[in-house]
């Protein structure tokens, strides 16, 4: 007889993790953002949230600041700042 084991996968959500980022984190301007939805779409800890034009943000203490979603960010509406900069 086998017995069947599994876990769920792990996610940053179930785990504070704010408190130990690389140092830098996402600072979502609003200025001049189209609503396209990449940042949310490519953040790999799904911390990204927003419904419409300049309305998206992130959730920072669950954010690991590795700054794709700035990177990726078609109109570079997205900066990585240094965290004494935002709060």
């Amino acid at each position: 007889m086998f017995v069947k084991i599994t876990s769920k996968p792990g996610t940053t959500r179930g785990n504070e993790t704010g408190s130990w980022r690389m140092g830098t984190k996402p600072k979502f301007l609003r200025e001049n953002c189209i609503g396209c939805g990449l940042c949310a779409l490519i953040c790999p800890e799904g911390v990204i949230d927003g419904k419409r034009k300049k309305t998206y943000y992130c959730d920072y203490n669950y954010c690991k600041g590795c700054g794709i979603c700035a990177e990726e960010c078609p109109k570079k509406d997205i900066l990585m700042v240094e965290e004494e900069e935002i709060i």
